[in-house]
C-alpha cells in the first residue's frame, strides 16, 4: 500500500452519505414517506430514554441564570461586537424568529423544541445571524447544562433583553425541550429557491386570505412578510393586508399585530451595509472551517458598521438600546420617502429629520445615522385599522407596554400547551384564552365505580360503534405540534366543534344526550369528558372481550369540562379535520393523497406506524367508519376486535378493482362476486411494502392477543395524548 487514495477505491459511494445523495427510494419519487412519524425518534437523542428535562429543571438556579442573561445583554465580544454595545436588539430577534414561525393551521413551527438550531430554519434567509446569538449564548448553554434547554434559554434571552430594555415583560414559562434532528418533514412550501416570488402560495396573491394551508409565511425562507414590500416591491398598503393574514396566521389579532410590529423594532437595527454576494455560505451550506457558522462577510471587516443581514440598513429610533416610544415618534413624525439601501434592498428614509433625532453609528457615538422603515412598519402608519390602534397607544404609552409584554408572552408561549405545562417562578397566575383553559375535577373514581360506570355506559343504548366513534372524534383533535386539542376539556359540545362534518352532529348530539342523562343521574358528578372517553373505553373492552380476548382497557379520569366562555371558537376552526382515515373519512377531495393525510394526522396525534395499522385495521372491524360506510370493513364479525381486517387484506383468494374516485372493489377471484368494497386508506397496508409488513404480523395466526393489545395500547394513547398531569 502506498498510502494513496483513490476514488475508486472510497469504500463508501461518492454522495452517498450527503443530503443530496442519491438514495434507492429516489427511483419511487410517490412512495409514501414515513419519516414524518419517526423525526423525534430516541436514537437521536444523545441524552437517552430516562433523561426527565423538568427534573432538571427543579435544579435550575433560576435567578442566577436570569442574572447571567442579564450581563450578556452588555457584554461586548470582539468577534462579534454588539451593537452600541448591547445585545438587547441581538436576542429579542432570536427569540422573535425562534417562536415566529409558528402558526396557527396545524401548531408546527415556534419556539417550543429549539428547532432554529437545525435546518432548514438555521439557514432560512430571515433567520442571517440568528448563528451569532446562539454561539454568544453558548458559554451560558454549557455552564447550565441540562438544567436548561435550548428552546428555553433563547426565548428567555429574548424577554431577559426586553427587560434589560426597559419593558416590564409578563412573565416566562420553562417546560420546552429540545429537539436533536431536523424536522425536515414540516412543510415549510414547495418553492425550490429561498425567497422566490410568493404568487405560488396564494390563489390570487392579491387577495392574502388565499394562501395555501398550513402555510403563514409569504415567502420560502420567510418568518412572515417581506420588508421591502409583497415580491419585494414596496407598497405599504398591500403590504399591510399581507401583514394581517400572516400574523393572524400566528394566532395574532390586529392589536397584537401592531403592538409587535411597533415593539419588535423598538430595539436593535437592521444590518444591510454590504452585498449580499459577499456572504460566505449559510450554515448549512458552509464548509467545516466555518464551524456551523454562516454569512461571514468575505471581504472587509464583517462586523459593526460593516455588517450585512437582510439587506435593510439602519434603526428604526433614536434610542435604539432603550424601550420608550421612539418608533411611534419616529414613524409618525416624519413623511417618508423609498430610499435603496448599500445592499441595494429598498427602504423608506425620513425627507426631513434633525441630526439630533438621528440614532448614533453602532461603533462611533460622533457619527449620526438616518433611520429607517420597513414596508411592514409603513403600513402601520397607512393601513385604517393599523393606524388607529397606533393612536391609541401613542396616547396611552403604559397601554402599549403592556399590549405588547402580553402579545410577546403569546408570541413565545402560544406553542408550549397548556398553562399545566409551565413550568418556574415567572408563570403568570392569570389564565388565558389563547391557553385553552380547563377547570380542574375534584373526584377520584375507584375501580368498582368505573366498573359501575361501563356497566351504565354499555346498557345505555348507545351502541359500541357510537360510544367508539365519540371518544375518538373527541381525542383526535389533540395535536403534539403545539398541544392542543385532545379529549379533555370535552370540547367536542361546543362549537365549532359540536358541528364539524367529521364529528357527525346528528349522532354526536344523540350521544352527548345520553351521557348527560347518566351524568344526572350520578352522585358523584363525574365529567362530560370522562364520560366520553370512559364509554369508548368500555365498548373497546367488550368488543375484544367478543373476540375472545379478556382485557382491561386502562382509564385515568380527571378531566375537566370547558365552557363557551373558555374557548376561543376561532382559533379551534383550524383543529378540524378535513380527513380521518382511521374513520374511512375525508371531507372534500383534494390534492392530497388520503393516505398522505392519514400520515399528517397520525404524527400530529403523535402516533408511530405500527400503531397507525394497529388503530386502523381494529378500527374497521369495529365498524366505526364515518357515516355507517362499509368500506373497508373486512368481516362478517362486525363489532368485534379480531384480526380479520390484515387477514383478508392479505389474502390472495380475492383482487383488488378500481371502482370509481377513490373507490376499489374486492373481488373473490373464484366467484367473480364483490366481496367487500374498500377506499385508498384501506388498500395501503396492503400495498405499501412497510406498512404491509406490519398489516402480515397482525394477519397470522398467532398474533390475535398481541393485536389487541397493541391496539388497546395506541387507543390508550390517544385518550390520553393531553393528559399532561399524568405525565408530571
Amino acid at each position: 500500500m502506498d498510502g494513496k487514495q483513490t476514488t475508486g477505491k472510497c469504500p463508501v459511494m461518492h454522495g452517498g452519505m450527503t443530503a443530496l445523495g442519491t438514495t434507492v427510494m429516489d427511483w419511487w419519487p410517490n412512495a409514501l414517506n414515513f419519516d414524518i412519524l419517526h423525526q423525534h425518534d430516541i436514537k437521536t437523542n444523545p441524552l437517552g430514554k430516562d433523561f426527565n428535562y423538568r427534573e432538571e429543571l427543579k435544579k435550575l438556579d433560576v435567578e442566577g441564570l436570569k442574572n447571567d442573561l442579564r450581563a450578556l445583554m452588555n457584554e461586548s465580544q470582539e468577534w462579534w461586537p454588539a451593537d452600541w454595545g448591547s445585545y438587547v436588539g441581538m436576542f429579542a430577534r432570536v427569540a422573535w424568529h425562534s417562536a415566529g414561525s409558528y402558526r396557527l393551521a396545524d401548531g408546527r413551527g415556534g419556539g417550543g423544541t429549539g428547532n432554529q438550531r437545525f435546518a432548514p430554519l438555521n439557514s432560512w434567509p430571515d433567520n442571517v445571524n440568528t448563528d451569532k446569538g446562539r454561539r454568544l449564548l453558548w458559554p451560558i448553554k454549557r455552564k447550565y447544562g441540562n438544567k436548561i434547554s435550548w428552546a428555553d434559554l433563547m426565548i428567555l434571552a429574548g424577554t431577559i433583553a426586553y427587560e434589560v430594555a426597559g419593558l416590564k415583560t409578563y412573565g416566562f414559562a420553562f417546560g420546552r425541550e429540545d429537539v436533536w434532528h431536523p424536522e425536515k418533514d414540516t412543510y415549510w412550501g414547495a418553492e425550490k429557491e429561498w425567497l422566490a416570488p410568493s404568487d405560488s402560495r396564494y390563489e390570487d396573491i392579491t387577495r392574502p386570505d388565499t394562501m395555501k394551508n398550513p402555510l403563514a409565511a409569504v415567502q420560502m425562507g420567510l418568518i412572515y412578510v417581506n420588508p421591502e414590500g409583497v415580491n419585494g416591491q414596496p407598497d405599504p398598503m398591500k403590504t399591510a393586508a399581507q401583514v394581517r393574514e400572516t400574523f393572524a396566521r400566528m394566532a395574532m389579532d390586529d392589536e397584537e399585530t401592531a403592538a409587535l410590529t411597533a415593539g419588535g423594532h423598538t430595539i436593535g437595527k437592521s444590518h444591510g451595509n454590504g452585498s449580499p454576494s459577499d456572504l460566505s455560505p449559510e450554515p448549512e451550506a458552509a464548509d467545516v472551517e466555518y464551524q456551523g457558522i454562516g454569512w461571514m462577510k468575505t471581504n472587509g471587516r464583517g462586523i459593526g458598521r460593516d455588517t450585512m443581514v437582510s439587506g435593510i440598513e439602519g434603526a428604526w429610533t433614536s434610542n435604539p438600546t432603550k424601550w420608550d416610544m421612539g418608533w411611534f415618534d419616529m414613524l409618525f413624525g416624519h413623511e417618508w420617502e423609498l430610499k435603496k439601501s448599500p445592499a441595494g434592498a429598498w427602504q423608506w428614509e425620513p425627507v426631513d429629520i434633525k441630526e439630533e433625532d438621528m440614532p448614533v453609528d453602532v461603533e462611533d457615538p460622533s457619527i449620526r445615522c438616518k433611520p429607517i422603515m420597513t414596508d411592514a412598519d409603513m403600513a402601520m402608519k397607512v393601513d385604517p385599522t393599523y393606524n388607529a390602534i397606533c393612536q391609541k397607544f401613542m396616547k396611552d404609552p403604559e397601554y402599549f407596554s403592556e399590549t405588547f409584554a402580553r402579545a410577546w408572552f403569546k408570541l413565545t408561549h402560544r406553542d408550549m400547551g397548556p398553562k399545566v405545562r409551565y413550568v418556574g417562578p415567572d408563570v403568570p397566575s392569570e389564565d388565558l384564552i389563547w391557553q385553552d383553559p380547563i377547570p380542574s375535577v375534584n373526584y377520584i373514581l375507584s375501580d368498582a365505580e368505573i366498573a359501575d360506570l361501563k356497566a351504565r355506559l354499555l346498557a345505555s343504548g348507545l351502541s359500541s360503534a357510537e360510544l367508539i366513534n365519540t371518544a375518538w372524534d373527541s381525542a383526535r383533535t389533540y395535536r403534539g405540534s403545539d398541544m392542543r386539542g385532545g379529549a379533555n376539556g370535552a370540547r367536542i359540545r361546543l362549537a365549532p366543534q359540536k358541528d364539524w362534518a367529521g364529528n357527525e352532529p346528528e349522532r354526536l348530539a344523540k350521544v352527548l344526550k345520553t351521557l348527560e342523562g347518566i351524568q344526572a343521574t350520578l352522585t358523584k358528578k363525574v365529567s362530560l369528558a370522562d364520560l366520553i372517553v370512559l364509554g369508548g373505553t368500555a365498548a373497546v373492552e367488550k368488543a375484544a372481550k367478543d373476540a375472545g380476548v379478556n382485557i382491561t382497557v386502562p382509564f385515568a379520569p380527571g378531566r375537566g369540562d370547558a365552557t363557551d366562555e373558555m374557548t376561543d371558537a376561532a382559533s379551534f376552526e383550524p383543529l378540524e379535520p378535513l380527513a380521518d382515515g382511521y374513520r374511512n373519512w375525508q371531507k372534500d377531495d383534494y390534492a392530497v393523497s388520503p393516505e398522505e393525510m392519514m400520515l399528517d394526522r397520525t404524527q400530529l396525534m403523535g402516533l408511530t406506524a405500527p400503531e397507525m395499522t394497529a388503530l386502523v385495521g381494529g378500527m374497521r372491524v369495529l365498524g366505526t367508519n364515518h357515516g355507517g360506510s362499509r368500506h373497508g370493513v373486512f368481516t362478517d364479525r362486525v363489532g368485534k376486535l379480531t384480526t380479520d381486517f390484515f387477514v383478508n387484506l392479505t389474502d390472495m383468494a380475492y383482487s383488488w378493482k378500481p371502482a370509481g374516485d377513490n373507490l376499489y372493489n374486492i373481488v373473490d377471484r373464484k366467484t367473480g362476486q364483490t366481496k367487500w368494497t374498500a377506499t385508498r386508506v384501506d388498500l395501503v397496508f396492503g400495498s405499501n411494502a412497510i406498512l404491509r409488513a406490519y398489516a402480515e404480523v397482525y394477519a397470522q395466526d398467532d398474533n390475535h392477543e398481541k393485536f389487541v393489545k397493541d391496539f388497546v395500547a395506541a387507543w390508550t394513547k390517544v385518550m390520553n395524548a393531553d393528559r399532561f398531569d399524568l405525565a408530571a
